[in-house]
Formats: structure tokens, C-alpha cells, sequence
């Protein structure tokens, strides 16, 4: 099967051939993909180099933190993909947009506040789990219209810190 993947609005054509073995963009990798510490962490191993990941499904896809940067990624099977060009439509976004934390962890800024119009890419909050500060960005522009967090809290895994219409 093919998927259409975009990170950060860029896309790659990935054709899974079997269980460790896949193509992104023509060029066959190998790998292995597990599930380490329940749904959010995974252990990804491509060509031999090993990667830890955290993935949260979001309203606009899934969410990726990855060596401490984060990314935005949503997947399209053909089918899907075909029926969106066929229909000539993008898929409907909400109005609402909650940002929640990827992992537990302490908030150590919070640079907005509530009322603010943000830009894609903006910073929103930098949070601190397992020693690394994870800088959580704006998925695309809109005013802040809810701030649930302040510097100094903890958090946990899911839990909505910043909401942005």
C-alpha cells in the first residue's frame, strides 16, 4: 500500500513492500517500528540508526516530537488522497484547535497569552521532560483564545495547555 506522508507541509511518497522494508520517495530503507512505553513512545530503527519518538494524534494529524523538535505529520492512503483530488476539496479543519502536552513534564515558559494572534511556528510553550526543553509551536495562525498552563506547573501526557481558534 501507498501513503502520502506531509511533515510540515512537505510530502513523501512511502510504499510499505513488507513488514521491515519500506520506499520513501524511490529509495528502499529498512526497518522496525515498536510501540516502547504504551501508545505515545515508540522506537523507530531506519538503516541501522535508532530514533525514540513520542506520537499524539491531533486534530490536524499527529503530532511528532523527535530529538526534542516537533512535527506536524498527516498521512493519506490513495484511496484517501484520490477521493479528496476527485472531490476537489481539503479536508474540513475545526474553527477550535486544543494543543495538548506530549508527555509529562514541567512547563518552563509560557511566551503568550491569552487574546494574542500567532503565526505558524510560533512558540506557545517550552516544556521540560526527561532533561530536554520541547519548544510546542503554533500548527498554523489563529488567536490564542485559551491559555491553561503557567510556568512552574506540571503537566501531564494529553493534558490542554494552549487552545487557539
Amino acid at each position: 500500500m501507498k501513503y502520502v506522508t506531509t511533515i510540515d507541509n512537505q510530502s513523501y511518497e512511502i510504499e510499505i513492500i513488507t513488514k521491515n522494508e519500506i520506499t520513501a520517495d524511490g529509495e528502499r530503507h529498512t526497518v522496525d517500528f515498536q510501540s516502547v512505553v504504551g501508545p505515545p513512545v515508540v522506537s523507530l530503527i531506519i538503516d541501522d540508526q535508532s530514533y525514540e519518538a513520542y506520537v499524539n494524534p491531533t486534530e490536524a494529524g499527529l503530532e511528532v516530537l523527535l530529538r526534542g523538535q516537533r512535527y506536524l505529520v498527516s498521512v493519506e492512503d490513495e484511496r484517501q488522497r484520490l477521493l479528496r483530488e476527485v472531490s476537489g476539496t481539503n479536508a474540513v479543519r475545526r474553527a477550535e484547535i486544543q494543543l495538548k502536552s506530549p508527555m509529562p513534564g514541567l512547563i518552563v515558559a509560557v511566551p503568550i497569552e491569552e487574546g494574542q494572534q500567532v503565526n505558524k511556528g510560533d512558540n506557545l510553550v517550552i516544556l521540560e521532560s526527561m532533561k530536554m526543553q520541547n519548544e510546542i509551536k503554533a500548527p498554523r495562525e489563529g488567536k490564542v483564545t485559551g491559555v491553561r498552563v503557567n510556568p512552574g506547573d506540571n503537566v501531564d501526557q494529553n493534558q490542554v495547555l494552549v487552545v487557539i481558534n
